[in-house]
């Protein structure tokens, strides 16, 4: 009779997630074009267009942190080794919030529009995009509790991407704060993200060579 020990454990590989999530991601980025109706006045189409400058603001600002987030969920689970129920449902969370960041997007266009409701449509955009950068840090924090994580990446590697996680908090929690007063201050704030975010971070492809050569 076989013993505990001596069962073959099940090992999860994170490809079908990520797969999931690619095809969640793409659906997310689709809808957010929905939201920017063509102009019902065709006899001044040209004025039209431009009065839907706020549909547009959106619609890019959201594509792009959509982007960013699809850009990290890579950066996270190209250093996963295998996954647990734990890590799965921590991801279908996060894709739930993903998923709903389209009607975020057009609260906001509609009050930037209606010019009513900023503050509220602001802080329900900023605390969208927070709880998703919650779940990032939530995730990261139980794949290195596990030993999920692929050891090739190294303490420095794992320490960097934490902190780029970590300051997403801070980022968008301070857009949402200023947005509740001023809200296109914390637009701003928000979409000030982008660019940081974008950057590679240093030591997500493994430890690296300039801290070990200092500690050698």
């Amino acid at each position: 009779m076989l013993s505990k020990s001596d069962i073959p454990q099940l090992v999860r590989h994170p490809g079908r997630l990520v797969a999931f999530s690619d095809a969640v991601f793409a659906i997310a980025v689709t809808l957010l074009v929905l939201e920017i109706q063509p102009p019902e006045d065709f006899g001044h189409l040209l004025r039209g267009l431009g009065a839907l400058w706020s549909s547009y603001l959106a619609y890019a600002l959201s594509f792009l942190l959509i982007g960013q987030v699809w850009v990290n969920h890579h950066v996270m689970f190209d250093r996963v080794r295998h996954v647990d129920r734990e890590v799965l449902f921590l991801n279908t969370l996060l894709l739930m919030v993903i998923a709903f960041l389209p009607f975020s997007t057009s609260l906001l266009a509609g009050a930037l529009r209606a010019e009513q409701g900023l503050r509220t449509a602001v802080v329900v955009y900023g605390a969208t995009l927070w709880t998703a950068a919650a779940l990032f840090n939530i995730t990261w924090a139980h794949l290195r509790r596990a030993k999920l994580l692929d050891p090739s990446l190294g303490p420095f590697g794992v320490r960097a991407i934490g902190r780029r996680f970590a300051l997403a908090l801070v980022w968008i929690g301070s857009g949402i704060l200023v947005g509740a007063f001023v809200p296109i201050a914390g637009v701003a704030i928000i979409a000030g993200f982008l660019p940081a975010y974008y950057l590679p971070i240093r030591g997500e492809y493994g430890e690296d060579k300039k801290a070990n050569d200092r500690r050698g």
